[in-house]
């Protein structure tokens, strides 16, 4: 008995059809017929019946088949442990994130990931916070990176962006001669932010009602960038956190706020653990090269139930 013939019997029997399972297996159809043919002929009784359109499992095929998965996973488990010992990281990781991320140096994660395991399959994906956390505990993405303001259950965390909010404004706007502005001296201006959901809004909605008042969003939008454009053409006064206006604000002026709001951006994965041994190396591999500095990577983790 082959793990071969084994694997040939399991995936006949899903697909119900010898040419389907062909296919799946990359295989021809005379080479799978005859295996499990072989198969049969070694445990002494039909395992399929092959007499009506589809492919159906006799009661010993029936009986079989659960061994046999059990068998293959076996195997598979077995490998993926030699591999995650040895190094030989493989299979695919998908990694949600929202918008820009100027803060956090996820394209020097993710290409370091790559050099080390370079069997492993990457997909980065942009979406909203909400989408993001669903798409984790659905097991769409094995990791994300969203504001601390996201709501989730089921989902541990560690803090990898922490910074201070300053504000920007457009080169003819009223303030652009100034150094500095409070939260309170926004309280009659048009403001610009994310959207809803996001670490940022959260702080600036946050800094406001501290402040006795609630903020005037005249514009919404889901990138930082678009944020500095708008500003940049005099549609409003927008609190951004300080690597976007170094990095983005070359159009915009930046001032000073007291005491500013904090915009918090965290790493998240599902807490009873990731799916595959390519995300548990990934997922170690964030925490530990995102880590905030003075900050050991389990400082600020925790899990939302």
């Amino acid at each position: 008995m082959e793990l071969r013939q084994l694997n040939y019997l399991v995936t006949v029997i899903e697909e119900a059809s010898f040419t389907r399972a062909a296919a799946k297996l990359h295989v021809a159809q005379p080479g799978v017929s005859a295996q499990i043919r072989r198969l049969e002929r070694e445990v002494g009784e039909p395992l399929l019946d092959r007499s009506g359109r589809t492919v159906r499992a006799t009661e010993a095929g029936l009986a079989m088949l659960p061994h046999a998965r059990a068998a293959l996973d076996a195997v598979a488990g077995a490998r993926a442990s030699v591999d995650e010992l040895t190094g030989l990281v493989r299979g695919r990781v998908a990694v949600g994130a929202v918008g820009l991320l100027a803060s956090v140096d996820l394209p020097g994660l993710l290409a370091g990931f790559h050099v080390r395991h370079p069997a492993v399959a990457i997909a980065v994906s942009e979406d909203s916070p909400e989408r993001l956390v669903a798409g984790l505990l659905t097991g769409r993405f094995d990791m994300v990176l969203v504001g601390a303001g996201t709501p989730a259950e089921h989902m541990a965390t560690q803090v990898v962006a922490d910074e201070a909010l300053t504000a920007i404004v457009g080169p003819d706007d009223p303030l652009a001669g100034r150094t500095s502005v409070t939260v309170a001296g926004l309280r009659h201006r048009e403001l610009i932010s994310l959207v809803r959901g996001t670490g940022l809004r959260a702080g600036v909605d946050a800094a406001c009602a501290a402040a006795g008042f609630e903020p005037r969003i005249a514009i919404e939008a889901g990138d930082p960038r678009v944020l500095v454009e708008f500003v940049a053409r005099g549609l409003g006064v927008a609190l951004v956190p300080e690597s976007v206006a170094r990095v983005y604000g070359a159009g915009v002026r930046a001032l000073t706020v007291p005491r500013a709001p904090r915009a918090r951006i965290v790493l998240g994965w599902r807490a009873d653990g990731p799916a595959s041994p390519a995300a548990r190396v990934l997922i170690g591999e964030a925490r530990a090269r995102l880590a905030l500095p003075g900050r050991a990577s389990a400082d600020g983790d925790r899990v939302r139930r």
